[in-house]
């Protein structure tokens, strides 16, 4: 999140220090705006449930990100759900609260730039995706996902399904990627659980 470190401070100072174990939805798709959340440490991943009961994988969201903003910003419901992958510290900020701090530091503008760009980084993700094989596609996935530079080990934070959703592939092309990835010795995999072990190797599949 672009604000200033003063700033950032100032809005955790404004809330209550609330804690997520994995697993657990943080906000939900279709509830009231009531607050935002100040994610501290931890990663989260953004649900989407649609009208037919399908989930899709949006993205995934690391530390120094304001969780629910656009939600409050405009007085609409939830428009997704975000649930823990990691254990998660936040600050809880009440709906009326955060907006004061907004007009205070003039903040609206940033939010709404940051908004915009989270949605043109999804367009062209979903567009490289799209003119890829089934290999480089999901090495590329998974790169994305982790998202936090070259280090290893790394776990993607995501089970199968997930990863499927995310890279619009098949569970079963899913599962036959992972094994020749895990062949490779490029990633571990268990029980719900992906692990990156070689991330250059990965990157390199990935044509990045």
């Amino acid at each position: 999140m672009a604000i200033s470190a003063q700033v950032w401070e100032h809005l955790l100072n404004a809330g209550g220090v609330r804690t997520f174990k994995p697993g657990t939805p943080l906000l939900r798709q279709g509830e009231a705006a009531t607050h935002v959340l100040a994610l501290v440490t931890g990663r989260v991943k953004i649900v989407l449930t649609s009208a037919d009961g399908n989930t899709l994988v949006l993205a995934i969201r690391g530390p120094r990100e304001i969780l629910g903003d656009m939600a409050v910003l405009g007085h609409a419901e939830r428009s997704a759900t975000v649930i823990a992958i990691d254990p998660c510290e936040t600050r809880r900020i009440e709906a009326s609260r955060f907006l004061r701090l907004v007009e205070t530091y003039r903040l609206e503008a940033d939010l709404l730039s940051h908004a915009m760009t989270r949605i043109r980084e999804g367009e062209q993700w979903r567009a490289e995706l799209a003119q890829l094989p089934a290999g480089p596609r999901l090495a590329r996935t998974l790169v994305h996902l982790v998202a936090a530079g070259s280090w290893t080990p790394a776990d993607v934070g995501l089970n199968q399904t997930e990863v499927g959703q995310a890279a619009g592939l098949s569970r079963a092309m899913v599962a036959a990627e992972l094994r020749h990835l895990r062949e490779r010795g490029v990633i571990e995999t268990g029980r719900r659980r992906i692990t990156i072990i070689d991330m250059p190797a990965l990157r390199d599949i990935a044509g990045l």
